[in-house]
């Protein structure tokens, strides 16, 4: 039997982290699976629950040295990193660290719609920054977006049976006219692209879009409508309204010398909706152009969930 794959996960207990392991725990011939944590961590209820299923729960501080963090990636096949943008400098560590201990990929914490690699969202040019300096220490990788979470799509029922996960980060209003298709993606089939993207060699030094189905934004108000039985309001951001705000915050970003985007929510929101509903980069012709493969085309025995059938499960 062939060695099993040694998989490290930073963030293993967020949505994306916890996807991928949940995921992976059930392939355990395949993959040897270690959560990385912080010390102060290591007893949360969730990594207890992970380690009850064979999953290695490794303390270790990422924005401690390079040495130790190296160190706890000794011998690791992949790395994978689910580590938010507020964590930049820890990513940072992790890519240097999975590079002096010579892992065999590494997984940046790229997770969202695909698109133009600058000039169109600053979260998206964060991310490149760990990109190039993947790229400057000659690190295997891959790079996987994964669309729009389908948790973030739809707007709050009136009768209260339903509320997006985060309605602040959420496209509960239309943007522009709802007519521009985009990918989407329930989180929690996130792993099970993930778990055949890291076995896969045809992958490896490339990045792949993973997703679950395209659809307008008209289109899936108008599911939420025929599952729920209830009338949707529809409220509209225009184009306009989304580059006013963008443009003020660009400017603000310039004339402060800001570089780290997360002080800065809501431009973040709007070059996400602008890039979703107006420019339409984030679906599968655009991400081949862009240089994706397509998740889809080599995993098509892949069961992902339908949008359907995630508000129905929603509604009942």
């Amino acid at each position: 039997m062939a060695n099993k794959i040694r998989v490290a996960i930073a963030g293993a207990t967020g949505n994306t982290g916890s996807s991928i392991v949940n995921a992976l725990v059930k392939s355990p011939e395949l993959f040897e699976i270690t959560a990385l944590a912080r010390p102060a961590s290591v007893g949360k209820a969730e990594l207890i629950e992970f380690s009850k299923q064979g999953v290695a729960v490794k303390a270790v501080e990422l924005d401690g040295s390079i040495d130790t963090i190296s160190g706890t990636l000794a011998n690791m096949d992949v790395v994978i990193s689910c580590l938010t943008l507020l964590q930049f400098k820890q990513e940072m560590n992790l890519i240097e660290a999975s590079s002096k201990a010579n892992v065999g990929r590494y997984i940046p914490s790229f997770w969202g719609p695909a698109c133009e690699p600058r000039g169109v969202m600053m979260i998206r040019e964060m991310k490149e920054d760990f990109f190039d300096r993947i790229k400057s220490l000659s690190l295997p990788y891959t790079i996987i977006d994964v669309g729009w979470w389908y948790q973030l799509t739809l707007p709050a029922l009136s009768s209260g049976r339903f509320r997006p996960a985060v309605e602040e980060y959420s496209t509960t209003r239309i943007i522009g006219d709802g007519n521009v298709p985009w990918a989407l993606t329930d989180n929690r089939d996130i792993g099970k692209f993930v778990s055949r993207i890291i076995a896969d060699q045809k992958t490896l030094n490339k990045m792949v879009f993973a997703y679950g189905e395209v659809m307008t934004q008209s289109n899936a108000f108008d599911l939420l409508e025929k599952v729920s039985g209830e009338t949707v309001p529809r409220e509209f951001v225009t184009k306009e309204e989304l580059q006013n705000v963008i443009n003020q915050g660009r400017a603000k970003a310039a004339e402060e010398d800001i570089k780290d985007v997360t002080i800065l929510p809501n431009i973040g929101m709007a070059e996400y909706r602008n890039v979703l509903g107006i420019r339409g980069d984030n679906n599968p012709e655009k991400a081949r152009s862009f240089g994706y493969l397509d998740a889809r085309d080599l995993y098509p025995d892949v069961e992902i969930t339908t949008l359907e059938s995630y508000i129905r499960h929603l509604v009942r």
